[in-house]
């Protein structure tokens, strides 16, 4: 196991492989995972996630990369706390602006991941070209579920995606919980220049448009079924209408008895669905599924 830290344009990034980086290995074809870490979380608090799954898929034809990174207000980015906190029926731990600092920070990680895709190749393989990096993917546990599933839709490079506990619908994720604590969805709790951002941006509204984001990308949606803070009904009409295409791949595990959690067994689904469809060359015409 090789553990490698980066500073990219300000930002400190983990990069863990099977083994370091070496000039033999510059020819091996590679698949870059970035791992999202939850609210309130931090890219040390994933490292053990990062590990197991990097001990979990080797033996492949491809090597795998995996990249953890503080999400923005997070870890050694923390800048305001409360900015982290959501709705509160205590008004002591409110904060009035939980809809719209969720869903910055979840796009500016989104964005983050974009601007490593640019420049990470040029940290890993200096001397490399073409660099061996054919294979990008994102995935992402709570509000790094949330982002994963905007980086799959905005990202045209990011083939593979695995949201664990998160949504793609943020409106009616934040409507269930503004009615959880009798929050109105209104004024500067939700002013309508938010409300033109997220239609800009979420998945749902960019799936309605002329061009499918979706089409022909690989997607492994992993939920609890009992979970109450990000609630599968919130996520479950998009998923179930949402259409991949004849090359794409769409997986969806809802676990039972499961709150919001992410579990050793979700860990190996996303392990053995990374080994599958990103370190073996797939092939979407001739693999079976």
């Amino acid at each position: 196991m090789s553990v490698a830290s980066l500073v990219v344009a300000g930002l400190e990034v983990n990069v863990y492989s099977a083994s370091p980086i070496t000039i033999e290995r510059k020819s091996q074809e590679v698949a870059v995972f970035f791992l999202l870490h939850g609210r309130y979380g931090s890219a040390k608090e994933i490292d053990p996630i990062a590990r197991s799954v990097i001990n979990q898929t080797g033996g492949n034809k491809r090597a795998l990369f995996i990249v953890t990174f503080d999400q923005r207000n997070h870890g050694q980015r923390l800048v305001d706390p409360k900015g982290n906190d959501a709705w509160s029926k205590d008004r002591g731990k409110h904060n009035e602006r939980h809809a719209v600092d969720m869903y910055a920070i979840q796009t500016g990680t989104a964005r983050d991941v974009s601007l490593l895709i640019d420049f990470l190749p040029s940290f890993l393989y200096p001397d490399n070209e073409p660099h061996p990096i054919v294979e990008w993917g994102v995935a992402g546990i709570s509000l790094g579920g949330h982002a994963t599933w905007i980086s799959l839709a905005t990202d045209k490079r990011i083939k593979t995606g695995i949201p664990i506990i998160g949504c793609p619908d943020y409106i009616k994720l934040i409507t269930y919980r503004a009615q959880q604590v009798g929050v109105e969805l209104e004024g500067p709790t939700f002013p309508k220049s938010f409300r033109d951002t997220i239609e800009a941006l979420d998945p749902p509204f960019l799936g309605q448009g002329t061009e499918n984001p979706f089409i022909g990308k690989r997607i492994l949606v992993l939920s609890g079924e009992a979970d109450r803070l990000v609630p599968w009904e919130a996520s479950k009409a998009f998923v179930d209408k949402l259409d991949v295409g004849k090359d794409g791949v769409k997986t969806v595990i809802l676990h039972p008895g499961v709150g919001h959690k992410c579990t050793d067994m979700m860990v190996k689904q996303t392990a053995e669905f990374i080994a599958k469809y990103c370190l073996q060359a797939f092939n979407a015409h001739t693999a079976a599924l």
